[in-house]
């Protein structure tokens, strides 16, 4: 996972690569909430998706099954975690892509993708590498393309807030400070995409996750 000239492991620490995947669907209900990003996308067959910060490719491999014409491709910072994706996408017949960078400095042509995914991906970035990254997802978006993340979003409710200590103890609290005030959207808008906006939520067993939306402006 990216963040500024250097990528943040998977659960921080390179010790516990291994241990990502069932910590996730343990703790996050993942496979509901990469489901409900998926039926909110609606990909289409001709659509080119950016999954940012893929990880080890859960999300990018069920995106290229649920559409299996779209053009699927996986980044992330992390070479073990991309070997771990390649694997996986091999087991599961699974046609995607998957490349190695930096969120803040995306390594593709202006307007390459119709669709860029991302989940639990924002709240490791530090504040100036979240508003870099939206920049680049808004650089690589064609007009008219829409972001979908799925992250820690506001604590709905008093359980809810102590719930997200866990994560904001392990990931830092200046880290993810954005994501429990619910500045996900204004950051987006910052970046010149349209419509920012939290349009679910879900109880997970370490907080709220939040669907956020937003669109790439099309030219007047």
């Amino acid at each position: 996972m990216s963040e500024g000239p250097r990528y943040v492991p998977a659960l921080r620490y390179r010790a516990l690569t291994a241990l990502y995947d069932p910590v996730v669907r343990l703790t996050s209900r993942e496979g509901a909430f990469k489901r409900r990003l998926l039926e909110i996308a609606e990909l289409k067959a001709e659509d080119r998706v950016l999954d940012l910060g893929c990880g080890t490719g859960t999300l990018a491999i069920a995106a290229g099954q649920a559409q299996p014409g779209a053009e699927v491709t996986g980044l992330d910072g992390d070479p073990e975690v991309l070997a771990r994706a390649r694997r996986k996408a091999s087991s599961a017949g699974a046609q995607v892509d998957f490349d190695e960078g930096l969120s803040t400095d995306l390594p593709y042509d202006d307007g390459r993708f119709d669709v860029v995914l991302s989940t639990l991906f924002f709240h490791h970035l530090e504040p100036a590498s979240k508003r870099a990254t939206a920049a680049e997802i808004a650089r690589v978006l064609r007009p008219g393309g829409r972001l979908l993340v799925a992250d820690w979003g506001p604590p709905q409710d008093a359980l809810m807030r102590i719930a997200f200590l866990a994560v904001r103890s392990l990931d830092g609290f200046e880290l993810t400070r954005e994501n429990a005030d619910g500045a996900l959207p204004s950051i987006f808008a910052d970046a010149g995409l349209q419509g920012a906006e939290q349009v679910d939520q879900l109880r997970t067993a370490t907080g709220t996750m939040a669907f956020f939306v937003a669109t790439a402006p099309r030219p007047e």
